[in-house]
């Protein structure tokens, strides 16, 4: 779904409405005229849809198989890769907002076309795989939410994944607008789950701040966390969203 919308994105002209002034916002931004959360708000969107790639099922399986084998002991795992995944993704969107062009462009511009292409059909096998863990973690919530066949669920997805993609007619604003409430209902899913299942936070907050890997399955883990966290594709889709919020 964030490869055909980065896709989509980057033919799509400017539209009237909310995305029009979120352009003017991003502008005012860009020149100074906005300061402070007004200057952040414009580029919060791209931002929002990055994030959705760090929410797919494999993600989640890494991270619960983690606790539940070592407990709190990997949390500096995940607090190390997100900081640094935040840092790349930070780049990535000044690059896009800076040069004009998303990463994939630049690559393809700066390295020779033996290399190019290697990291062409890197990325594209990447994308597949990541696509086709997301539909199919997308196809198993239907079928346990609404007691379906996985079929049923496979189709479901497909159609609403779809929809969501024709938003992008009215501008990227709308499409941008439902993201935030589907990752904002995730949030507060957790938030409910910390409520009926409250952690040992003293034992988080250790775990947070003080490395330890104990045996082979611990480091196992811990690189599957980071290669959970920073993943290259959402940088190319980052940059790739940046470059058309203010388009010349």
């Amino acid at each position: 779904m964030l490869t055909l919308f980065k896709l989509r994105q980057a033919n799509a002209a400017p539209m009237p409405g909310a995305t029009h002034r979120t352009e003017v916002a991003a502008r005012e931004a860009l020149s100074g005229q906005r300061k402070g959360l007004s200057a952040f708000l414009p580029f919060v969107g791209p931002a929002m849809i990055a994030s959705v790639a760090y929410m797919d099922p494999g993600n989640f399986a890494t991270n619960i198989q983690a606790g539940s084998t070592c407990g709190y002991e990997l949390l500096w795992v995940v607090m190390l890769a997100s900081m640094a995944a935040m840092l790349f993704q930070a780049m990535s969107a000044k690059l896009g907002i800076v040069t004009g062009s998303n990463l994939a462009e630049l690559c393809r511009e700066q390295f020779p076309t033996p290399v190019a292409i290697g990291m062409w059909c890197a990325s594209e096998v990447a994308a597949m795989a990541t696509d086709i863990a997301e539909f199919l973690g997308g196809a198993l919530g239907v079928s346990l939410l609404f007691h379906v066949s996985i079929l049923f669920g496979l189709v479901v997805t497909g159609v609403v994944t779809s929809a969501i993609l024709l938003l992008d007619k009215g501008g990227f604003r709308p499409i941008e607008i439902l993201i935030a409430l589907l990752v904002a209902a995730i949030g507060l899913s957790f938030v409910c789950e910390l409520a009926i299942a409250p952690p040992d936070w003293h034992a988080a907050l250790t775990g947070s701040v003080l490395p330890s890997l104990h045996g082979t399955t611990a480091v196992t883990l811990a690189v599957g966390i980071i290669g959970a966290t920073i993943m290259p594709h959402t940088l190319y889709l980052h940059s790739g969203l940046t470059q058309n919020r203010t388009p010349a």
